[in-house]
C-alpha cells in the first residue's frame, strides 16, 4: 500500500499536527500525515477562537516562521480584536473569532496543496522501534508504515475518557473515539506518563437567546490580521459576540449537582487548568464572589450555534441546563450539546530535547498536549518546531532552537524541558522576561530572517520585510532629526493639558510624550507629506512610535538578553559526567542528570540549581 519509506510521519491532525505536517514537508522532507478521522484536521475542539494574551504573539511568531495557522485564522475570522491596548505594548495581543466550519476547511485545503505531504486514515497503535530508534509505525490493522523519523501529536485522544456527570465513556472528543495502544507502548519503552484533564462547556441555539439583555462586545473599529504576508486581507465586515454574567441563583443550582460531578466525587482524579476552571470549580474557590462573565461567542458566519465560554462544566447536563436558564439572556435557551470535561494521558516533557526530540528513542518527536500542554497556539507552537527539527535531523544539521529572547515559543518550550508542568501549561505574557522585544507586532523581524534560512519563508516574504524595516527606520530617523512646528504643537499640547514648549524641538521628543499618539501628528503637514512619500502605512508608523517611546526600555532588555546569549553560547558537552563534580549540590546532580541542558544558560533556569552550582560548572569549563 505504502510503496515509499517516508522522511516524517506524523501522528494526529490538531494544530500541533498539521502546523509539524506542513513544516516538514514545505522543508522538502516526504511527510506522511496520520488521523483517525480527516474530515476533522484542525478540528477546534474547544472555543472557535485563535489568539488572545500571549496566545496572540506565539499566532504571529508561527505565522513569522511561515506556518499556516495566521493564514487560516485571518480567512476565517468572523471578528478581530487587538486586546490590552489601554496597557503598553508589549501586552497587546490580538485575537479573532473564527468560524470553526471555514477553519476546518482551510487547513485541510492549504495542506492538500502542500507538496510532499500525503494523508492516510486510521489509528496508530504501535511504534516500531530498533536499537532505540524509531522507524515507522503500526496501524490498528496490523499495516507497518516505516519513517526515518515521527511525531506524536495525539491531543487528548490517548486513552481519552470523557466525564457528564456520573455518565464517563471513552473518547478524544464529543463524537470520535479515544487513541488506545501508544500509552502502553510508550511506558514499556520507558517513557513516565500522566493523567490531565480539560474541559468545554454547552454549546447552545443562538435563536432562543435574547442578546438586548446583554453586552454587545463588537471587533475593532480598524480592524487588523495575524498574517504578515499579502495572502490575506483585514475584515472589512465582522460579528459581535456578548457578555453576560452567572448570579447566586445560577451558582445555587449549580451546588445541587456537586454530589453528582465528577469533579467533586472522586471520578475524576486528574489535574485540570489552573487559568480556565470549570464554573463548578470557579463557584467552589471563590464563594464570595457573587457572579462570573460569561462569554457568549458565535461559531461562525452561517450558524446559529453558540459557545458559552466562561461555563466549561463537567456537572450532569440536566443541572447543566437548569443552571443556564437562570442566566440573563438564557431565559429560553436550547442546548446543541452539553459540556463535558475529558481525561487524557500525557508525557512529562521533561523526557525531551529542546529540538522536542525524546531523550528515550531517537528520532521520535513530541508536540502538542501530549507534551502536557493546553491552547491551539501552544500545539501548533510545538507543531512547527517538531516539523522543523525532525527535518533537519535526516540532514544531520544542528536542531532549530528559539531563545527566550528571541521568541514566546522559545520561553514555552524552555519552560517545558527544563521545569516540566503538572498541570496544563498556558501561556501567559508574564512568562517572558524579554516580553518587550517579543511583542505581537514585530514577530516577523525576529523570525522570518531565520525561517529563510532555514528555507520555509520565501524571497517575498524576505524583501517585504526589508522593505518594512527600511521604511521604519527612515520614519524614526526623520523624527529624531527633524523639528516640529511650534505653533502646531502647542496647540496640541494645550488640548492635551500637556505643559507648552518655548522653542521648536524634534518629532521624537514631541511623540514620547505619554499623552501624545501618532493620530495626533495628522495635522502636521511636513510630516505627513513625508509618510505619503514614503509610502509608509500606519502599521510601519505603530512600530516608529513603539521605538520611539519605548527605547529606554528597549535597549535595556537588550542588554539583559545579549547577557543571556553569552550564557546560552557555552555548551555543555552531550556526556558530560556531573557526578565527578564534587563541589555540586546532591539535587544539582540529580536534576542535571536527568534533564541534560545543552548550555550554562539551560542549566541556570532548571528549578533548584544555585548560582554556586552554575559557578562550579563554568570553572569546571574552564570560564
Amino acid at each position: 500500500m505504502f510503496e515509499r519509506k517516508y522522511d516524517v510521519i506524523v501522528v494526529g491532525a490538531g494544530h500541533a499536527g498539521c502546523e509539524a505536517a506542513a513544516a516538514a514537508a514545505n522543508l522538502g522532507s516526504f511527510t506522511l500525515l496520520v488521523t483517525m478521522n480527516l474530515q476533522n484536521v484542525a478540528q477546534m475542539s474547544c472555543n472557535p477562537a485563535m489568539g488572545g494574551i500571549a496566545k496572540g504573539q506565539i499566532v504571529r511568531e508561527i505565522d513569522a516562521l511561515a506556518g499556516y495557522s495566521g493564514i487560516v485564522s485571518d480567512v476565517s475570522a468572523i471578528q478581530f480584536k487587538m486586546l490590552n491596548q489601554s496597557k503598553g505594548p508589549a501586552m497587546w495581543s490580538p485575537r479573532v473569532q473564527s468560524d470553526r466550519g471555514i477553519f476546518t476547511t482551510e487547513w485541510r485545503s492549504m495542506l492538500e496543496k502542500t507538496q510532499f505531504l500525503d494523508f492516510y486514515q486510521e489509528m496508530i497503535v504501535d511504534l516500531i522501534v530498533k536499537q532505540e530508534k524509531v522507524i515507522g509505525v503500526i496501524t490498528s490493522l496490523g499495516l507497518k508504515i516505516f519513517a526515518k523519523t515521527v511525531i506524536l501529536t495525539n491531543g487528548t485522544f490517548l486513552n481519552g475518557l470523557i466525564h457528564i456527570g456520573e455518565k464517563n465513556f471513552r473518547g478524544g472528543r464529543a463524537g470520535e473515539k479515544s487513541s488506545v495502544g501508544l500509552t502502553a507502548r510508550l511506558k514499556k519503552l520507558g517513557f513516565e506518563s500522566g493523567r490531565m484533564k480539560t474541559g468545554t462547556p454547552p454549546r447552545v441555539d443562538g435563536r432562543s437567546l435574547d442578546y438586548s439583555k446583554m453586552i454587545e462586545q463588537p471587533g475593532d473599529d480598524n480592524p487588523s490580521k495575524f498574517s504578515f504576508s499579502d495572502r490575506t486581507q483585514p475584515l472589512t465586515k465582522q460579528r459581535s459576540c456578548y457578555i453576560t454574567h452567572t448570579n447566586l441563583d445560577v451558582h445555587n443550582i449549580l451546588r445541587e449537582g456537586f454530589d453528582r460531578s465528577p469533579m467533586f466525587n472522586g471520578s475524576i482524579q486528574s489535574t485540570g487548568p489552573r487559568y480556565c476552571p470549570s464554573i463548578e470549580d470557579k463557584i467552589n474557590r471563590f464563594k464570595d464572589k457573587p457572579q462570573h462573565q460569561i462569554f457568549v461567542e458565535p461559531e461562525g458566519w452561517n450558524t446559529v450555534e453558540v459557545y458559552v465560554n466562561g461555563f466549561s462544566t463537567s456537572l450532569p447536563d440536566d443541572i447543566q441546563f437548569k443552571a443556564l436558564k437562570s442566566v440573563k439572556g438564557f431565559e429560553s435557551v436550547k442546548f446543541f450539546r452539553p459540556g463535558y470535561a475529558i481525561e487524557y494521558d500525557y508525557f512529562p516533557p521533561t523526557q525531551l530535547f529542546h529540538s522536542l526530540e525524546t531523550k528515550i528513542i531517537h528520532n521520535l518527536f513530541f508536540a502538542g498536549q501530549i507534551n502536557g500542554t493546553t491552547g491551539y497556539e501552544e500545539a501548533a507552537a510545538q507543531g512547527i518546531m517538531a516539523g522543523i527539527n525532525a527535518h533537519l535531523k535526516l540532514s544531520e544539521k544542528a536542531p532549530f532552537v528559539l531563545g527566550r529572547e528571541e521568541a514566546y515559543i522559545g520561553v514555552l518550550i524552555d519552560d517545558l524541558i527544563l521545569k516540566g508542568t503538572d498541570e496544563p501549561y498556558r501561556m501567559f505574557t508574564s512568562r517572558a522576561e524579554y516580553r518587550t522585544l517579543l511583542r505581537q507586532d514585530n514577530a516577523d523581524e525576529r523570525l522570518t530572517p531565520r525561517s529563510f534560512e532555514l528555507g520555509l519563508a520565501s524571497d517575498d516574504r524576505l524583501k517585504n520585510l526589508d522593505d518594512k524595516i527600511k521604511k521604519r527606520r527612515a520614519l524614526v530617523s526623520y523624527l529624531s532629526k527633524t523639528s516640529f512646528p511650534l505653533d502646531l504643537a502647542n496647540k496640541l499640547l494645550l488640548q492635551k493639558k500637556e505643559p507648552a514648549v518655548k522653542q521648536p524641538d524634534k518629532y521624537s521628543k514631541l511623540l514620547s510624550r505619554p499623552k501624545i499618539s501618532r493620530s495626533d501628528l495628522d495635522s502636521f503637514d511636513s510630516l505627513q507629506s513625508f509618510i505619503n512619500n514614503s509610502e509608509i502605512d500606519d502599521i510601519i508608523f505603530e512600530q516608529a512610535e513603539i521605538e520611539v517611546k519605548y527605547s529606554g526600555y528597549i535597549k535595556k532588555e537588550k542588554r539583559n538578553a545579549d547577557k543571556l546569549k553569552r550564557l546560552e553560547n557555552i555548551k555543555i558537552p552531550k556526556n558530560f559526567n556531573f557526578d565527578e563534580l564534587s563541589s555540586l549540590s546532591y539535587e544539582a546532580k540529580e536534576k542535571l542528570n536527568k534533564l541534560r541542558p545543552a548550555t550554562i544558560a539551560q542549566a541556570s533556569r532548571i528549578s533548584g540549581i544555585n548560582p554556586s552550582d552554575i559557578s562550579v560548572l563554568l570553572v569546571s569549563m574552564g570560564r
